[in-house]
């Protein structure tokens, strides 16, 4: 198959992801991020990389976002929100990051391609994404993609949408938000 092909497949797999994402999911997602004194995100890999991007547009849209592993993020405290991406559901060092912000009072949105993993439990909210995801065992959108893109491109998707839907309730103008972006390129 050529790359022509390969990208009408990936986007009929992306179509197949959004046909059975849970509204009602992103719905309490959407409320949690609304309720949020201060935003923390996590990811690893390449749904970090989704994950970080996602942080730099709440920020953006003039949320307190912060990415875990800079150095400038402050502490979690009550009436925070930690966002943590893990595809499988049960990547340790994630699983210990969730773990430490429930003992420290936060609340925890998990995003994840398996809500069987175990760290899915301790969330107050999931947002399952069904999209093929590395090391996941979940029914989701099967991919002729390797490992996790699937998971990680429907990732960059649905952040994104989510943006768009948060600001519009907002009333967030898109020039408010470009006033919040870097100048200093």
């Amino acid at each position: 198959m050529g790359v022509r092909e390969l990208g009408k497949t990936i986007t009929q797999e992306l179509a197949r992801v959004f046909d059975r994402l849970d509204e009602a999911q992103v719905e309490a997602f959407l409320a949690e991020l609304d309720r949020a004194r201060r935003v923390i995100l996590v990811g690893a890999g390449r749904e970090g990389i989704a994950t970080r991007a996602f942080t730099m547009r709440l920020m953006h849209m003039g949320l307190d976002a912060h990415w875990l592993w800079d150095d400038t993020t402050p502490s979690l405290r009550p009436g925070d929100l930690l966002v943590a991406t893990s595809g499988p559901g049960n990547i340790g060092h994630l699983h210990y990051v969730v773990e430490t912000a429930r003992a420290r009072g936060g609340r925890v949105a998990i995003v994840t391609g398996d809500p069987g993993g175990r760290t899915v439990p301790l969330a107050d909210v999931v947002l399952f994404v069904p999209a093929s995801v590395y090391q996941g065992k979940a029914d989701v959108v099967p991919s002729v993609q390797p490992m996790g893109n699937l998971f990680e491109q429907a990732l960059f998707i649905t952040f994104d949408a989510i943006v768009m839907t948060l600001r519009d309730r907002k009333g967030i103008t898109p020039q408010e938000m470009e006033a919040r972006h870097r100048n200093l390129e």
